[in-house]
């Protein structure tokens, strides 16, 4: 059988022609791989460079490579945060004809880090609940569109930071499966092997004295329960309320998206007395801040970010001369927002020196900038501005920073 490439992009094959598929992944040479922290997995993986794009290479049987293949596309294509498809590599054989496994290729996600190369240094409990906060989302998230995963785990995740907390992304779909619907069954199966998974992991951890000693793994392995029942709850749960409160159902929808989920259908039902309002909401997205914040600026970033990003574009509007809310003659907020990244936003993040950068990016950035000049304001008592605050975070901050933060890929 001659070798084969199935690809998403034209240009992806050409680029992939170069790799030495005649070799066996764990046999490829150094000149090839490209040296990222890499997670546990039951396949042999391996990260290389096809043109001026970093792939992670997976080698698996065919039928689940493809399988995984249309599984990550559709994913993808639901907008659901994992890992982006590239192409199948089939038909691969070594020097003497022999057959080799297929392989998954994978656009390797930049920022983003295993959960093992995390725990180098010994990850504070709070970090810990930042952790379990973005699997539990990522989880629901999946629930939500139909997706059981079937080995949820923090081995088959990658984290990227997201200001001050982290967003989770899906690595592995292999054993996953797309439906209308789940069932709470099924949810309930997921969830079960989360904690399963998680404790085992954490557990690991200890026995290799990674893990601070006031985690506890089986405690941890709950936790992940915990919270992906309090945010399934809160955004699938029928309210009832008094007839004529009409409000409370505008306070239950800015209540959904302070959590980053916009309601795109919702089912309201009136008592036969007339005396209550039952509220569900039907159809609930992922990343509210996300498309609020690309709509008006075009910038494209995980939701804690666009969250703080637009609270200071809108502080930032609130001291323009033509802002006007509501007055014909103002200027619209889209361009009011586009000026703020011309004149703001990129001249901010363009101070700060590529090489101390490291992992962040843009976005991570100025959240960081911002965290700065909040500290520096509220040590000095008033508001000491964005330049002082850019300055003493590269003389201070990142030298120190940058040692632990370096690219994950160039």
């Amino acid at each position: 059988m001659a070798l084969q490439i199935n690809a998403t992009n034209p240009e992806h094959p050409a680029l992939l022609l170069e790799l030495p598929w005649h070799l066996p992944l764990e046999d490829w040479p150094e000149e090839y791989l490209v040296p990222l922290p890499r997670g546990i997995s039951r396949h042999v993986v391996r990260y290389s460079r096809a043109g001026d794009e970093v792939i992670a290479v997976k080698e698996l049987a065919e039928r689940p490579a493809l399988r995984e293949y249309e599984l990550l596309r559709d994913l993808d294509r639901i907008g659901i945060p994992a890992v982006d498809p590239l192409a199948v590599v089939t038909g691969r054989t070594d020097d003497g004809g022999a057959p080799l496994e297929s392989v998954l290729v994978t656009r390797h996600l930049g920022g983003s880090m295993p959960y093992r190369s995390m725990f180098e240094t010994t990850m504070r409990p709070a970090t810990m609940h930042r952790l379990m906060d973005a699997l539990a989302v990522l989880l629901v998230r999946l629930h939500l569109a139909g997706f059981a995963w079937g080995d949820c785990s923090l081995s088959n995740t990658l984290f990227r930071r997201d200001a001050g907390a982290y967003a989770a992304y899906l690595v592995d779909a292999e054993t996953g499966d797309l439906h209308p619907q789940l069932s709470t069954g099924q949810r309930e199966y997921d969830l079960d092997l989360a904690r399963v998974n998680i404790s085992g992991e954490l557990l690991d951890l200890e026995a290799s004295g990674a893990l601070h000693p006031s985690v506890d793994p089986i405690e941890f392995g709950m936790e992940i329960c915990a919270r992906y029942r309090g945010l399934w709850d809160e955004l699938t749960r029928a309210s009832v309320y008094p007839a004529g409160k009409y409000h409370y159902i505008e306070r239950r929808i800015r209540r959904l998206n302070d959590l980053g989920f916009d309601v795109a259908e919702m089912q309201i039902e009136h008592a036969s007395n007339g005396d209550t309002v039952s509220f569900v909401p039907k159809v609930v997205d992922a990343g509210h801040h996300q498309r609020q914040l690309l709509r008006l600026t075009g910038l494209d970033t995980e939701e804690n970010q666009a969250r703080r990003l637009l609270n200071d574009l809108e502080s930032w509007m609130a001291t323009q001369d033509d802002y006007a809310p509501g007055d014909p003659l103002g200027a619209r907020p889209e361009v009011l927002a586009h000026r703020w990244v011309r004149e703001v936003f990129r001249p901010t993040v363009r101070a700060v020196p590529l090489e101390l950068r490291g992992a962040m990016d843009p976005a991570e950035i100025y959240h960081q900038l911002l965290e700065h000049r909040w500290y520096m304001s509220e040590h000095a008592q008033h508001d000491i501005g964005i330049e002082t605050a850019v300055e003493d975070y590269i003389a201070n901050i990142l030298p120190r920073a940058s040692k632990t933060l370096q690219p994950t890929a160039e």
